[in-house]
């Protein structure tokens, strides 16, 4: 998906049902949620990009899986996770709570909990010429994450968030 000329967006498929996302700009990349680490070393070093940031949405392996070896092929990576997952992300380097603001590719993203899926889900969101938000597993095409730490009420409200 292209939104302007600069930024692009593209889904690598993985594993059985996953989409790692790459944000990308110019030859620099943000990487959301990657399960695996291969592909994404692949096609970031196939095309001469350099990883800036990580960002996870919750603290499940089909999630945060390749992280470990994308951040040994980029020591200086932001890994972007929630303060509230130190523990189950424990190689985060940027903690961040509902609310919070980052400055990623030149665009100010908004960290939004969305609790539901998990205790501690969070997803990022941006404005261009369309909206963008990662959500991780709080909302797919077909329907809503299973809920497995957090109650039907919060994923309720995380969906009236979004909307």
């Amino acid at each position: 998906m292209e939104f302007n000329k600069e930024h692009k967006i593209i889904g690598l498929r993985v594993l059985s049902d996953n989409i790692i996302w790459i944000w990308k700009k110019n030859k620099s990349a943000v990487v959301i949620d990657p399960a695996i680490s291969q592909p994404v070393i692949e096609y970031l070093k196939g095309n001469n990009f350099n990883l800036e940031a990580i960002l996870q949405t919750h603290h499940h392996s089909d999630h945060i899986g390749g992280t470990r070896e994308l951040i040994n092929e980029w020591p200086n990576v932001k890994v972007i996770a929630s303060l509230k997952e130190k523990d189950r992300i424990p190689f985060q380097n940027i903690s961040v709570k509902d609310g919070d603001k980052l400055k990623l590719l030149d665009k100010e993203v908004q960290v939004i909990e969305v609790k539901g899926h998990t205790s501690s889900h969070i997803a990022f969101y941006f404005e261009d010429k369309i909206p963008v938000l990662f959500i991780g597993d709080t909302l797919f095409s077909a329907g809503c994450g299973r809920i497995f730490e957090g109650t039907h009420k919060q994923m309720f409200n995380s969906l009236k968030k979004i909307k």
